[in-house]
């Protein structure tokens, strides 16, 4: 199996733990100086920053379903449709109701470990979805 389908398998483990809410899985993909970007700020390195993102995030009923896998030297892209249920995403009331929406995930692997993380969500999707709406500004 050549390094890049070994790179992608690895990627597909990370949605398929992150789904599955399994920590300590998670951290084992990591390399030791592992960073996220495009998550929650001042995320520590490393297997403790998995750690705080997956407290910070939750336990959550979610699932990841991969729609699109592109991988080229070190970096791998998975784009995914998450779906989930939560009681309310950056004060926007859900009442249960799931949540739908997309992420692109770009992990620059070597060595078997992930090394960055670069995550870009449709957050503003997610907040119409749950019923929000966009309200030009007023100019004086």
């Amino acid at each position: 199996m050549s390094i890049i389908e070994e790179n992608k398998k690895l990627a597909w483990r990370w949605m398929d733990f992150f789904s599955a809410h399994k920590i300590e899985e998670i951290c084992e993909l990591v390399a030791p100086d592992w960073e996220m970007h495009g998550g929650p700020p001042q995320l520590p390195r490393g297997a403790t920053g998995v750690r705080e993102l997956l407290q910070r995030i939750g336990k959550i009923n979610q699932s990841w379903t991969i729609e699109d896998t592109i991988a080229d030297g070190d970096k791998v892209v998975v784009r995914a449709t998450n779906t989930r249920v939560r009681e309310s995403f950056f004060g926007a009331p859900a009442h249960g109701v799931a949540q739908i929406f997309t992420a692109t995930f770009t992990h620059q692997i070597a060595g078997g470990k992930i090394l960055v993380t670069w995550r870009n969500a449709d957050r503003l999707g997610r907040i119409v979805y749950l019923g929000g709406r966009i309200k030009p500004a007023v100019v004086s």
